[in-house]
């Protein structure tokens, strides 16, 4: 049993699709908790679908897809935070149509002129396989980044977050607090591409931070909770992928999944009742 669990380590691919799992789910984890605590899981949903308009525009012109993904899922990302705080048509219509415009290009370019980066089926749902040293470091990277950000602008970030319009008048810059935050989240969606894949990556935002919701009312130890959360979906997801022969992101959601599921029966869902503003407690 234990020789069957240890069988993949010993091959580089798998170790490398580990760390990467293990550092994704971690990562996403922590920015869920600002995703959750918002009310922008959609978007977190919408941008992941913005970025692959950016990963087939960069296939197709043979520029490097993590700077083209990642330059193209920040402008979506300042679209639709300019379009929803300028009251022309809500936030969630907003995403709605300037992230699935984004995809169906992305799908428009990639039939008609083929893929020269990373696979569509990876993209779509992350693989193993396809995971390499420059996906280890890249990620890396992301995370030194955001965990970065967390710290230097955590009351920034925890005040516009509860009180955006109090924030404001107080002297915190929400506009420019927003902006960074989407640069963060576009940032980490684009680095968990490889592993999880666009079309899932909304979930590993979400579940880890719901979860820590329900187990927590204090916002800082939901940060460490949600990304430690996060980070044991990955690692568990990423294993029974290899023994199940799933494509990765498939059964990293399912192992959130369960998790939630689990505690969701245990708890009751009682700390989704509970107002925002507690958690600042």
């Amino acid at each position: 049993m234990i020789e069957t669990l240890l069988e993949p380590f010993a091959y580089a691919f798998f170790v490398k699709g580990v760390v990467v799992a293990t550092m994704a789910g971690a990562l996403c984890g922590l920015v869920g908790v600002y995703v959750v605590l918002r009310g922008m899981s959609y978007i977190g949903h919408g941008l992941s679908h913005a970025i692959f308009g950016g990963f087939a525009a960069s296939s197709v012109i043979g520029l490097n897809f993590v700077l083209g993904a990642g330059i193209w899922g920040f402008a979506s990302a300042l679209a639709i935070n300019r379009v929803a705080r300028a009251h022309r048509i809500g936030a969630d219509a907003a995403i709605g149509v300037i992230t699935t415009a984004s995809f169906a290009l992305g799908v428009a370019l990639l039939t008609v002129f083929g893929n020269r980066g990373p696979s569509f089926d990876a993209a779509l749902f992350g693989s193993i396989i396809g995971i390499s040293t420059a996906d280890v470091w890249t990620l890396a990277a992301v995370s030194a980044l955001t965990l970065g950000v967390v710290l230097t602008r955590y009351r920034a970030l925890l005040f516009a977050t509860f009180d955006p319009e109090v924030a404001d008048v107080s002297g915190v810059r929400v506009a420019r607090t927003d902006a960074l935050l989407m640069l963060v989240l576009s940032l980490a969606i684009l680095a968990t591409l490889s592993v999880i894949g666009v079309t899932l990556v909304a979930a590993t935002l979400v579940i880890p931070a719901v979860v820590a919701r329900m187990l927590t009312h204090r916002f800082a130890t939901m940060l460490w909770l949600s990304s430690a959360i996060g980070a044991v979906c990955g690692l568990v997801g990423m294993n029974l992928s290899y023994h199940l022969d799933v494509p990765s992101g498939t059964t990293i959601v399912l192992t959130g999944a369960t998790v939630f599921g689990v505690v969701l029966a245990a708890t009751g869902g009682r700390g989704l009742q509970r107002a925002p503003r507690a958690a600042v407690l």
